[in-house]
């Protein structure tokens, strides 16, 4: 995929967006996401992806510092690299094994599977954001999906253009 094509599909979308987020559990939570990833004809198989991002997550857990999940997987059932976002309900955490506690926010990562080195991108361009309180604080604080997308989105322009 050239830089070209992924300008053309944004990571994210309002429509991919959860506000006011509840679950269960991180398995809930990922469920939740990935059913947007499902509808918006982004993954192919629901079940399947689940599937994957639940034994990634079992071999290692996707908590970041600053209250946020990352729950991700590269699989041959995603069409386009895509992220969700669910911004849990006020006074609603789930545990995503971070060491400092419990996240309020979850982006759920999907790359297709021979997109290795920009599953590893895209992870890691995140992160980097998501290290930055500032940036974490606008994304809860922004209480609309539009907002939240641009925010992702602009993010993440690491291609050269």
């Amino acid at each position: 995929m050239s830089s070209l094509d992924l300008q053309d599909a944004e990571l994210t979308t309002p429509e991919l967006v959860i506000l006011d987020m509840v679950a269960e559990n991180k398995e809930e939570a990922a469920a939740q996401l990935a059913a947007r990833l499902f509808e918006s004809g982004r993954i192919s198989n629901l079940e399947g992806f689940l599937e994957q991002v639940n034994s990634r997550e079992h071999q290692m857990a996707t908590g970041l510092p600053g209250g946020v999940g990352i729950p991700h997987a590269r699989s041959e059932h995603v069409q386009q690299t895509s992220i969700a976002v669910g911004v849990t309900r006020y006074g609603h955490s789930l545990d995503f094994g971070a060491v400092d506690g419990r996240a309020t926010l979850i982006l759920l990562i999907a790359t297709p599977a021979q997109s290795f080195s920009e599953h590893l991108e895209v992870l890691a361009t995140l992160a980097r954001s998501l290290f930055k309180e500032n940036f974490r604080e606008s994304l809860r604080r922004a209480h609309d999906e539009e907002v939240i997308a641009e925010l992702i989105n602009s993010s993440l322009v690491f291609f050269d253009h």
